[in-house]
């Protein structure tokens, strides 16, 4: 199977995601948090860093889980970006926005 390249789009949504993890995982190790989310912390690195811009869905599941962050607000944050929008509600409110 071809895997078609992202677009440049594709690729700034996956960075803000890392972006939103890295943010709700404040100052929790990435050790601690990919052992609680069942990834490895080279997999949390890379989603952070925007290097695995498309995570599995059971991934940010698991991720999502472990940070206490809703998904229905990593979806919104990365859509409104997705969209041109500039707020991403944990911007306004801190990280605690994004938790369900």
């Amino acid at each position: 199977m071809v895997r078609v390249p992202l677009s440049p789009q594709e690729r700034r949504r996956g960075e803000r995601f890392g972006a939103l993890i890295r943010q709700a995982r404040g100052d929790r190790s990435m050790v601690d948090v990919a052992a609680a989310a069942g990834v490895s912390a080279e997999t949390l690195r890379k989603i952070e860093t925007g290097r695995a811009p498309t995570p599995a869905f059971f991934t940010v599941a698991a991720l999502a889980h472990a940070l206490n962050v809703s998904l229905d607000a990593l979806a919104t944050a990365c859509a409104q970006d997705a969209d041109g929008g500039e707020g991403t509600g944990a911007e306004e409110g801190g990280e605690r926005a994004m938790t369900a």
